[in-house]
């Protein structure tokens, strides 16, 4: 059964997608960007929140460029959305051309390999298929090496095919002082000038609500659209995920008691621990919870922030409601793990990670509704 149709009552927690936020959030960055074009990415179903209802929502916002990782996702995509320009970031697999082809979508090649097989599918079909060009500037993952790229340009008579995007991307952008950035840019920009007719594209969400240098043609930002916080210096934009765990049981631990695997949390007085149904197989990291040595994340029931203690398990995990007045919560009720003042940064940073993670692992055990 798929997340969206586990009824409520069924399901350990209820997972809320704003959609209307999520426009917001796409209309604001793309306010930013102009008059660079802003485009959207979609890798990861969605970040998370469901590649279906983000790819609508965000082609009515005005997204007309799209990113996704793997052929897999274009396809699907392109089923949402046939009129979009989609890339896919990853590179062009082995006997994959056709599909690329047949679909209308654009690799993103970043070797002399894939350019070369891209030109002989060209050669082979005789037509002259559109690709990104993907360059290396300092993140030492995909892309051409800038004395590879020099080369193409060198011979961009004999490429066989038409450039629809020069790109690179920032390894730093979320430390705006970090010196890699200057070196990128100014790297990125001596290669940008050797295809002056071809768009380019540097920016993610970090560098597109920065420096407007970082811009060029069109920006590609990810997790501020979903509502994640870029930049430490930047406060996130609207928050698009709100999830709520059921609480399952209400117990009784007496001082020096333990609670959960490993005996890791130990009540220091007689506590009211409200179990919530859900864990790590739901996406919430293992590192959330606490122990006597480190606190964990926090929960909001009934109105209160309450902490999490003891290890996270796989279908539960447990929060100290001692503060709560014993009338206020009963099983049944509701615990809010994102929203209610409860950020993904938060969560993110209780458990060592970052909201990316966060976003992209939140499990299919939920209910899963978009507003």
């Amino acid at each position: 059964m798929s997340a969206d149709l586990i009824p409520p009552a069924e399901a350990g927690g209820v997972l809320t997608l704003d959609l209307s936020a999520l426009a917001a959030n796409y209309q604001e960055l793309a306010r930013r960007a102009a008059p660079a074009a802003c485009a959207a990415v979609l890798k990861g179903d969605g970040y998370g929140i469901g590649l279906a209802a983000a790819a609508r929502t965000l082609w009515q916002a005005g997204a007309r460029s799209f990113f996704v990782a793997l052929l897999s996702e274009a396809r699907d995509l392109r089923d949402l959305l046939p009129e979009a320009e989609i890339f896919v970031l990853n590179g062009l697999f082995p006997d994959t051309e056709a599909a690329y082809r047949e679909r209308n979508l654009r690799p993103v090649l970043g070797s002399p390999a894939e350019i070369a097989r891209w030109r002989a599918f060209c050669e082979h079909t005789g037509e002259e298929l559109s690709a990104a060009i993907h360059v290396d500037t300092g993140m030492n993952r995909l892309g051409l090496t800038p004395a590879e790229a020099v080369s193409v340009a060198e011979g961009r008579a004999e490429l066989g095919f038409p450039m629809a995007l020069l790109m690179s991307h920032l390894a730093c952008a979320d430390e705006p002082d970090h010196p890699l950035n200057a070196r990128q840019l100014e790297d990125f920009r001596a290669i940008a000038a050797l295809f002056p007719d071809v768009r380019a594209s540097l920016a993610n969400s970090a560098g597109t609500i920065g420096d407007r240098a970082y811009h060029f043609d069109l920006v590609r930002p990810g997790i501020a659209v979903y509502g994640g916080r870029p930049r430490a210096d930047v406060a996130p934009l609207r928050p698009v995920v709100r999830l709520e765990l059921r609480i399952a049981r209400i117990r009784h631990v007496h001082e020096g008691e333990t609670v959960g695997y490993g005996g890791a949390h130990t009540a220091i007085r007689p506590s009211r621990v409200a179990i919530l149904s859900a864990g790590y197989a739901d996406g919430i990291p293992r590192l959330a919870g606490a122990s006597d040595l480190r606190p964990g994340a926090e929960a909001v029931v009934s109105g209160h922030r309450c902490p999490l203690i003891g290890r996270i398990s796989m279908d539960l995990l447990a929060v100290d409601i001692t503060e709560i007045p014993e009338d206020a919560v009963q099983p049944g009720d509701f615990a809010t793990l994102l929203g209610d003042g409860l950020t993904l940064d938060n969560l993110a940073r209780h458990s060592h990670t970052i909201d990316y993670e966060i976003l992209t692992s939140l499990g299919r055990r939920y209910h899963r509704r978009w507003v």
